[in-house]
């Protein structure tokens, strides 16, 4: 019941790092919002570790490099289908998706055996799942075929995020996501690096890289979220630029913890149980935007947030 528990705590948290990635999105570009939270989720997870402690082993550092390395991809898958859209299928599509990969593994894989009871949970947060990520207002179209098999590829991506991590140690702390934040932190620093050389070739100027234009799209270190959508599709605050960059900051750091509290739930329950939980992470989103931004919940999501409490309570009596 605990790690459901954590499970549940950490995808509110997932919720919330979206919801400040997409406030700092508004000021600063999609990628430079990611690069930023991946270094501050980097350093954060540095202390805590100096602080907990770890056993270095070659395994357990290969396997974080190898969930960073699926983290990367599905950032970049969800870059690319969010581009093509429309979200209103593909960012539900990519969140279930998520959800079923490791649900599958833990039960055909790993053997793990639920009671009747959390079979049912399992279930009905799938369907909140796909209620909570709607977005209300995204004009409904048909995705193309490419679309659809990037989404899936970005779900498979986060899933697999899952599965690499439950396998580390239990002695092996947070060391397994110190080097996949560090593998993100690289690459999205290294891509923002290339831009800032070629806005100064270009003699555009190296500060043209960091300002917001137009509809980027980005996504959270975690590939989990779309940063520009992450905040409600109404007129919001943009805040000033020294905000947003305390915002990427707290998007890092609160996406950080939450991959924590995933690890530590893993380690103490079921794989599938952990991973369909941790998908319902828009309620997160959801709730702060309904309490700071005064934005009214569409009513599907209160369907979706209300089946997610019971789905939380089939899976914790499981």
């Amino acid at each position: 019941m605990f790690s459901a528990v954590l499970a549940l705590v950490g995808a509110v948290v997932f919720g919330a790092a979206d919801f400040f990635g997409g406030l700092a999105a508004k000021r600063l570009r999609s990628i430079v919002v990611t690069a930023a939270a991946a270094l501050s989720g980097l350093i954060a997870l540095l202390l805590a570790l100096a602080v907990s402690g770890s056993t270095w082993e070659g395994s357990d550092v290969a396997l974080g490099i190898f969930a960073g390395a699926f983290g990367v991809v599905a950032v970049a898958l969800l870059y690319a289908c969010l581009a093509i859209g429309p979200m209103s299928i593909l960012s539900p599509l990519t969140a279930v998706v998520s959800a079923i990969a490791p649900v599958l593994w833990g039960l055909l894989v790993d053997g793990e055996t639920l009671p009747p009871v959390a079979l049912a949970g399992l279930g009905v947060a799938l369907v909140a799942v796909v209620l909570v990520g709607f977005i209300p207002g995204e004009k409904v179209v048909r995705p193309t075929a490419r679309a659809l098999l990037m989404a899936i590829g970005a779900g498979l991506a986060i899933g697999a995020f899952l599965i690499v991590i439950d396998q580390t140690s239990p002695g092996s702390g947070l060391l397994p996501l110190v080097m996949s934040r560090g593998t993100t932190a690289v690459v999205t620093t290294v891509i923002v690096g290339a831009l800032v050389l070629a806005a100064v070739r270009g003699r555009r100027g190296a500060a043209s890289v960091f300002a917001a234009t137009g509809e980027g799209l980005g996504a959270t270190p975690s590939g989990r979220a779309d940063l520009e959508h992450a905040t409600p599709a109404h007129p919001t605050p943009v805040p000033s630029v020294a905000r947003a960059w305390w915002l990427a900051a707290a998007c890092g750091v609160a996406d950080a913890s939450a991959n924590a509290l995933a690890l530590l739930a893993l380690r103490g329950g079921d794989l599938a149980i952990v991973s369909a939980l941790t998908a319902l992470y828009p309620a997160g989103t959801i709730l702060l935007a309904a309490v700071v931004l005064r934005e009214r919940v569409a009513g599907v999501q209160g369907v979706g947030l209300a089946l997610a409490l019971v789905a939380a309570g089939m899976l914790a009596l499981g």
